[in-house]
């Protein structure tokens, strides 16, 4: 994503409102991604006068780049079609995954703090109305998933295990694009509906009056200071801080090298709320994924998260030849193996992993969709490393491991990488002929064939998610490491989007939504879509409670 417009960061200090306002609503949303834009919606549908600041020179954010899987529990066309999704099940299925060693089943909060398991429950009451309100008001239409199982459909609390995943209708069959379709829905309807959309304006710092949130000031490229005045409330939705190496580096309890995030996701809300007393939360966290390594560390704008990686014929191994992972995880999942930890030796020795796949799968499973690796002819392929042979392979992988050293501590193969890699490949075959895989269980849950991508219409498969590897060149490889879709740690808030302090007490005229705010899933990813479905119905919760504030009077000075 384009930033060379982004102003930099100013003063976190809170201003005060005696230089007067250049501009006044009623609310103000910080961030036009897919919590910023569902906020201004529903907050303008209620009459509110809103302006929208975004720092970057489009709207979307990390949307644009996404999916946009929204998780809905007992959405209309799950009660339509008979399906029961009933609240307490819901509640136990992501209490359960939610640090699931303080599950309790027995417990009223079922193990978990009070504030998680209200936010659990007020997403499961509102997020249908939320996703309702959008496809009425012709924001953001959707067609259901009625086959798509949640990511942990296999264990006993999930009692409604398909159903919940909508998608926007404009999206291809694939659903890769529906990202794009939803930002450009979302954004003509808040064109259309008269929210005041302001790009390139970085918000720098709070304006406070006795105690009160009653605006902002941001900044523009050129360095000039804006002051928007809110009567009722400012909302932030201007995403995590994958893109802080000190916040990265400080606060999640991984060495992630960045992630797929938008590259204005700099956790703006942290610094700029610092001295209000806020109470953070879960910054250890991130949702996960793998992402390409070379791309994450050049930064690069377009790099998207390996949401599903493909190939049948394609294993992962490590610095020594050895498979180490089911592939087709879902990517949160997978994203956790890269950060295992070895005593013995001091290091992570999966911090890299290598992508091998052959010719058939070269053949049958390119695609330009879910950040696959595996790429068609004439798409940029600057990540993929070839070989003719095995052994040509693994040098050019150990070339590519030195050229990237200064980055990885000096991150090389082992000695025993290419007899280890030829044992790996044998073992993987025999699994790939017998259809079981007895190491990772690769093909062992429903939600691994929905990543398993395009494949060769083979019908002496045994299991479609995995194909012997060719004993006979051309080979190709990509360098690989985990990363994140972006962070989950933020301050806190209540079921009503209001930002508390530490004394669990809300700031007043102060709101968070989405990923700039602590999410309730701790360390779970529930399903497909459960970033922006829980996304939606907190733009929902937040508009509905600063729509019910008692308006100040401001009035601007300068327009």
């Amino acid at each position: 994503m384009n930033t060379k417009n982004v102003a930099p960061r100013g003063s976190s200090r809170p201003a005060t409102p005696d230089a007067g306002f250049d501009a006044v609503a009623d609310i103000v949303v910080a961030g036009g991604g897919a919590g910023g834009l569902p906020a201004a919606l529903f907050a303008r549908w209620q009459g509110n006068d809103v302006i929208l600041l975004d720092k970057a020179p489009q709207l979307g954010g990390t949307a644009n780049k996404a999916a946009f899987w929204y998780w809905v529990p007992n959405n209309r066309p799950m009660r339509e079609a008979g399906i029961v999704d009933e609240e307490a099940a819901f509640l136990r299925y992501v209490a359960r995954l939610s640090r699931p060693q303080s599950y309790d089943p027995d417990s009223p909060t079922l193990g978990k703090a009070q504030w998680e398991f209200d936010a659990y429950r007020a997403f499961y009451r509102t997020a249908s109305e939320a996703a309702e309100l959008l496809a009425e008001r012709d924001a953001l239409t959707y067609r259901p998933c009625h086959e798509v199982p949640d990511y942990w459909s296999q264990i006993p609390e999930d009692e409604a295990a398909k159903g919940r995943v909508l998608v926007p209708a404009g999206a291809r069959e694939s659903m890769a694009d529906g990202g794009k379709v939803a930002v450009a829905s979302l954004s003509k309807a808040a064109y259309r509906d008269g929210v005041s959309v302001r790009l390139s304006h970085r918000v720098q710092r709070l304006v406070i009056d006795g105690g009160r949130v009653v605006g902002v000031e941001a900044t523009t490229p050129e360095g000039r200071t804006v002051r928007v005045g809110a009567r009722k409330a400012v909302v932030f939705a201007t995403g995590g801080f994958t893109h802080d190496p000190e916040l990265r580096y400080n606060f999640l309890n991984v060495p992630a090298y960045g992630g797929c995030g938008a590259s204005t996701n700099e956790g703006d809300i942290i610094r700029i709320t610092s001295r209000s007393g806020v109470q953070l939360r879960n910054m250890n966290y991130a949702w996960m994924c793998p992402i390409p390594l070379e791309k994450a560390l050049c930064r690069d704008p377009e790099m998207s998260g390996m949401f599903s990686v493909a190939g049948d014929s394609m294993i992962f191994v490590n610095k020594a030849g050895q498979r180490t992972v089911n592939e087709k995880l879902p990517y949160n999942e997978l994203a956790q193996h890269f950060f295992k930890w070895d005593p013995e030796k001091a290091e992570y020795p999966n911090l890299v992993m290598i992508q091998l796949w052959d010719q058939r799968s070269q053949d049958h499973s390119a695609s330009d969709e879910y950040g696959r690796l595996i790429v068609p002819a004439g798409q940029p392929d600057d990540h993929v490393i070839r070989g003719g042979t095995l052994e040509e392979l693994a040098a050019n992988i150990a070339a590519r491991l030195d050229s990237v050293k200064a980055h990885t501590g000096a991150f090389t193969l082992e000695p025993n990488f290419l007899d280890n890699l030829r044992a790996s490949l044998g073992r993987f075959n025999s699994f790939a002929n017998a259809g079981v895989d007895e190491d990772f269980n690769r093909g062992g849950h429903p939600i691994q064939f929905v990543f398993n991508g395009p494949v060769k219409d083979d019908a002496d498969n045994p299991n479609v998610t995995m194909a012997p590897i060719s004993s006979n060149g051309p080979y190709y490889a990509a360098l690989v490491t985990g990363g994140t879709l972006d962070t989950k740690g933020g301050p806190r808030t209540n079921v009503q989007g209001q930002i508390v302090d530490v004394e669990d007490e809300p700031i007043p005229g102060l709101y968070g939504v989405g990923n700039c705010t602590a999410s309730a899933s701790a360390s779970a990813y529930w399903a497909g879509g459960a970033t922006i479905g829980p996304i939606i119905s907190q733009a929902y919760c937040a508009a509905n409670a600063a729509n019910a504030e008692t308006p100040v009077a401001l009035e601007p000075v300068a327009v």
